[in-house]
């Protein structure tokens, strides 16, 4: 009996989350009693800071265990108005701000509430893994921009103009961006918005996740650009700069008929997030961002070990990224060649190979949209960075 029959081609159509599947494997081969040294997943190796964990137990204290409110406690919206006020110059009222079960929720609702079959969505490569995955969920069409090294990972405004068509409803950004690292300037932003401005019915989502682990100052907003603002949703959360991955908390600041929209959506779904991590995330919002910028200088010592050790290992490509934890290096000089008996087609193969043969777990950036690089998070210890590189050199000779 063929069970893939009976599901539904919803299912059957959607790939397995690349990080996630490798993830897996690495895990495998560990449980096999294998020393692998995991660099694929985008997780700070930090725990969550104290004082953040202090407000969760006094919630646990003060008996928060009822159903929030499906779009979060009215005191978290506030707090996350603060916090774009503060940190974006940009101006939310609560009603415009919907809290998820982590920003991957908040970018499927904006999915599912905007976008119907035959709608095509412009993802600049390399995008995060799930975009496309969740664009092909809502029946929409991805339509994939490569950018490449060469010009940093960063879209042109040639190339989005020459990308856009009638049926163009979305654009989804990402800055700083996964998994390239790469950020983009005011003046590169504005350079965008100018050609969107054309366009008044293609609506904008800027997944701004990163945006504490920028090296090269401040990360501009997308809705800041007034033109913009009227059809810009700002994705974040808490999970990346505040090392909170497994908390699930993310958060949106959108158009009004857009928030309500993607709170109907969460009330069929999941309905309102745990109620103890949204009280920990209050704390987290309006804490000084200094209380994290020691997380912030580790990674940025990190960058410049890991970007020196690729540079020593011949073939591979790198620039230098300026933000999030990750490096998208070019290995395409790898490809065909022949190491220990296995050739190398692409970026799958070779990603694979590291696992086997180095058992370092990177991810292939075929899920991300570009088929020449490889995503290598640096969220690890200097000694874990420098032993992983040193197996990947020996197993590349």
């Amino acid at each position: 009996y063929n069970f893939m029959e009976a599901l539904s081609n919803r299912i059957n159509s959607l790939p397995v989350s690349a990080t996630l599947a490798m993830a897996a494997k690495a895990r495998e081969l560990k449980n096999k009693g294998t020393d692998v040294i995991g660099l694929s997943l985008g997780e700070p190796d930090f725990n969550t800071p104290d004082f953040i964990k202090e407000a969760a137990i006094q919630a646990v204290n003060d008996n928060y265990n009822s159903y929030s409110p499906v779009d979060g406690y009215m005191d978290l919206k506030e707090a996350v108005c603060e916090k774009f006020k503060r940190d974006n110059n940009l101006v939310y009222t609560p009603s415009q701000v919907v809290v998820s079960t982590g920003a991957k929720q908040s970018i499927a609702n904006v999915c599912m509430v905007l976008l119907n079959p035959g709608d095509d969505v412009i993802l600049p490569a390399p995008y995060w893994v799930s975009y496309s995955a969740i664009v092909t969920l809502a029946e929409a069409t991805p339509i994939i921009v490569p950018t490449g090294i060469d010009q940093n990972f960063k879209i042109t405004p040639q190339q989005l103009e020459a990308s856009i068509t009638p049926k163009t409803k979305l654009i989804m950004f990402n800055s700083p961006n996964n998994p390239s690292g790469t950020v983009y300037t005011e003046d590169e932003y504005r350079a965008l918005a100018n050609v969107l401005e054309k366009y008044p019915e293609i609506y904008v989502l800027s997944d701004e996740i990163y945006e504490h682990i920028s090296y090269s100052g401040e990360v501009f907003s997308l809705a800041s650009i007034p033109s913009l603002y009227d059809r810009t949703i700002t994705v974040n959360g808490l999970a990346k700069a505040f090392a909170m991955t497994g908390w699930r908390i993310g958060y949106i600041g959108a158009p009004e008929w857009i928030a309500k929209a993607c709170n109907k959506m969460q009330g069929q779904i999941t309905s309102g997030t745990n109620c103890i991590a949204q009280r920990a995330a209050i704390t987290a919002l309006l804490a000084p961002v200094k209380k994290i910028q020691y997380m912030v200088d580790e990674f940025k010592m990190r960058r410049q070990l890991i970007i020196d050790l690729l540079r020593k290992i011949k073939g591979f490509k790198v620039n230098e990224p300026d933000g999030a934890f990750y490096v998208f290096p070019d290995v395409s000089a790898f490809f065909d060649k022949t190491f220990q008996g296995q050739t190398l087609r692409n970026a799958t193969d070779f990603a694979l190979y590291l696992l086997e043969k180095a058992h370092v777990a990177t991810v292939t950036g075929d899920a991300f949209g570009d088929p020449n690089c490889i995503r290598i998070s640096y969220a690890a210890s200097e000694t874990q960075i420098k032993e992983a590189l040193g197996r990947i050199a020996k197993a590349l000779e």
